[in-house]
């Protein structure tokens, strides 16, 4: 490593920097102008309405506060049963009744936390002495991490991918300064932080392997480095266990798998399929679509690395910066390979910033292939920030103004990338900051009788079990996974219905037609889902419930055609008041014989198209549901819905397009089957019907 890289400009190589002296760095007017900087824009974003946030985030703070597990099934799909402890702060600031403002600023000024972690592991890379410098490095990485349009979207929201990345970056603060200086309570330290962020999150886990690159770069000889690795695995798994052991407990309790849904391939639990459970929707499908992830980032469209725009040229920017260092080393090593002298140990700033490196490469080969949802990814977003600076400082070393000038550029562009291109929040229009989160007005006979409510939709509604009547049940069982009469599941619904019976509901979110026309006896679609349990709604028992400050609904509307977009509200009522509808529901005795006859031929049709393209069609076998005159079955790891509609078999997938692709007549599927050519290409997916071999 030769001197020149190992000298920022204005500092003074000849003077190591240690851990000790980074504690003359300023910090607490950078910490209050962070947290400042978070509570301004929380406020100008106004108050964040996520679909998580209805569908799962504030039924997880209520569950883990509420022993839900004899009552509640499946009240918000899926993730009713991850780990709920990393919303259990939200859910108790809702409900003391605090107003959204306040609420919103007090999660701002948590979620400020991270620039001050970014803030500690950029002057632990900055390798000059200069106390003036080391301190604009650290701002600089502030604000490299601050424009991210992702992290911008959850300042102050419900959501706890930035908490438990503070968790996160924490541990690598930790693994840095022990790369600076070994010690092995770092080393403890950092697994047990890593652990907990892991535990509360577990798409952390890429991060969590990733970590153990910087153990590498440790100034130690080979066995001394795998002690590290060692101490750190314990600590990880030992974090780990401390925070899931109280739920894991519960979920082996009752589904026989600790980590329900989760590893149910592993576990076997017969309510839960055990098909491999992986969301395929930003991952890339190509290893050129790879390569291409960093530039694609920067178009500002929806999902590419989430489901709304974000684009974000720091990725790009890193693989020119990290090119760029990359050809000079090349050029130094060419120019210089007929000398003798040997390398000089490097410095440990340099040191510091080569396992950075090496981890995040890391880190975004694992998250790649893993997820690419850069919601999962905060953390090594704000390491990448890190990088970016650290770069840019040890480039342009030379020349000073010229560095200011490039990052004046980037974060110039970067700011007018997120101001016109970014969606700021997962409401479309800035929701206001009304009196109460939430508006809800509650029929009497709602907020003192017990019911069992089964929910349907995509969007389970499962935020309303905190305003129900206390010892009120919850059970989705029509909507992203369908829950099946039949089996461990239909057992475990029909034993909490006896339990409950006669106190039975059905709760749907209503259109403004279904809820202006709700005294009338007319067919309701969620009947189609009620028969297969052999129930149907008493139409002289429904509800409302009306709520407030709920953003328009996604959902898969089946009405003759299939159509998928949000149900808006009627010029006619107040903006953002939704309704929802319950109704008694009753047994139904009618004959179901044709109707079950026609739900087997579906479901020869529907799994010979699963068999014939398994890459698309995943996981396979899940329930059929029909609604109205169409059958439809939702894979939740492509997010595509195949359906049986007029006699064809057709399906779609609506985060990337509303159209349907026909795959052939129902009628040549239960024949035999037939073979498709199929796949992804640009992020959506196709299959072709081909012509049989003669």
């Amino acid at each position: 490593m030769s001197v020149a890289e190992n000298i920022v400009a204005s500092g003074r190589p000849d003077v190591p920097v240690t851990t000790t002296s980074l504690a003359t760095v300023p910090r607490v007017p950078v910490y209050v102008a962070c947290t400042l900087a978070a509570l301004i824009a929380n406020y100008l974003l106004g108050k964040d309405m996520a679909w998580d946030t209805l569908n799962y985030h504030l039924y997880a703070g209520f569950s883990a506060l509420n022993d839900r597990f004899a009552q509640d099934y499946f009240a918000a799909g899926p993730p009713s049963y991850f780990n709920p402890y990393a919303f259990v702060p939200f859910y108790v600031l809702v409900k003391a009744g605090l107003s959204p403002l306040v609420i919103s600023s007090l999660l701002a000024i948590v979620h400020s936390i991270i620039f001050w972690i970014v803030y500690e592991l950029a002057i632990c890379v900055c390798p000059s002495y200069d106390r003036r410098l080391r301190m604009t490095f650290g701002v600089c990485a502030i604000a490299m991490t601050f424009l991210n349009p992702i992290l911008v979207q959850q300042i102050g929201s419900s959501f706890a991918d930035i908490t438990t990345a503070e968790l996160m970056l924490g541990g690598w603060l930790l693994l840095a300064q022990a790369v600076r200086a070994p010690h092995s309570a770092r080393v403890v330290c950092a697994g047990l932080l890593i652990g907990f962020a892991t535990a509360l999150k577990p798409t952390n886990a890429v991060h969590a392997v990733a970590a153990c690159t910087l153990l590498i770069f440790l100034p130690k000889a080979i066995f001394g480095r795998i002690r590290y690795v060692l101490s750190y695995a314990a600590a990880l798994a030992l974090g780990f266990t401390i925070v899931v052991a109280p739920w894991s407990y519960r979920l082996e309790q009752m589904f026989g798998n600790p980590l329900f849904p989760l590893m149910n391939g592993w576990f076997r639990s017969p309510e839960f399929t055990t098909e491999p459970l992986r969301h395929f929707r930003f991952i890339p499908a190509s290893i050129a679509e790879a390569l291409w992830r960093p530039f694609a980032i920067v178009n500002p469209v929806q999902m590419v690395q989430e489901e709304l725009t974000a684009p974000d040229l720091r990725y790009a920017v890193l693989a020119v910066l990290a090119s760029m260092l990359l050809a000079g080393w090349l050029a130094r090593r060419l120019a210089h390979s007929s000398a003798s002298t040997a390398p000089s140990e490097p410095a440990a700033a340099t040191r510091v910033l080569a396992a950075l490196g090496c981890g995040f490469a890391t880190d975004w080969v694992l998250w790649l292939s893993a997820s690419g949802n850069g919601r999962y990814f905060l953390p090594m977003a704000s390491v990448a920030a890190i990088l970016i600076v650290a770069l840019i400082f040890r480039l342009f070393a030379a020349r000073p103004k010229l560095r200011n000038y490039v990052l004046l550029v980037i974060l110039s562009a970067q700011i007018v990338q997120i101001y016109y291109g970014a969606d700021h929040r997962w409401n479309a229009d800035a929701a206001p900051w009304d009196r109460n989160w939430l508006s809800i007005e509650m029929p009497e006979k709602l907020s003192t009788e017990p019911n069992l409510y089964l929910t349907t939709g995509v969007q389970s509604n499962s935020f309303i079990a905190a305003y129900l009547a206390k010892g009120s049940g919850l059970v989705n069982f029509s909507g992203a996974y369908v829950l099946g009469s039949n089996g461990a599941a239909g057992a475990r619904i029909e034993a909490l219905m006896h339990r409950y019976a006669p106190r039975l509901r059905v709760l749907w979110r209503a259109t403004q037609s279904e809820a202006a026309n709700l005294p009338r006896d007319y067919r309701f679609p969620v009947n189609d889902s009620l028969a297969r349990f052999s129930l149907r709604i008493d139409p002289s028992d429904c509800s409302k419930i009306i709520v407030h400050g709920l953003p328009p609904d996604m959902e898969i509307n089946f009405s003759g055609l299939l159509s998928s977009g949000p149900v808006k509200p009627s010029s006619k009522t107040q903006p953002n008041t939704s309704y929802l509808i319950t109704c008694r529901i009753i047994p139904d005795d009618s004959n179901r014989r044709t109707e079950a006859d026609r739900e087997r031929a579906v479901n020869v049709a529907f799994d010979r198209v699963e068999d014939a393209c398994p890459a698309l069609f995943q996981p396979r076998r899940l329930h059929s549901e029909h609604v109205r005159d169409v059958w439809h079955r939702v894979y939740v790891n492509t997010d595509i819905v195949l359906v049986s509609i007029h006699g064809k078999i057709k399906f779609m997938n609506p985060p990337h397009s509303e159209s349907l692709i026909s795959l052939g007549p129902e009628s040549e599927w239960a024949k035999a089957p037939l073979r498709l050519a199929c796949g992804r290409r640009n992020g959506a997916y196709f299959a072709d019907v081909l012509k049989s071999e003669e």
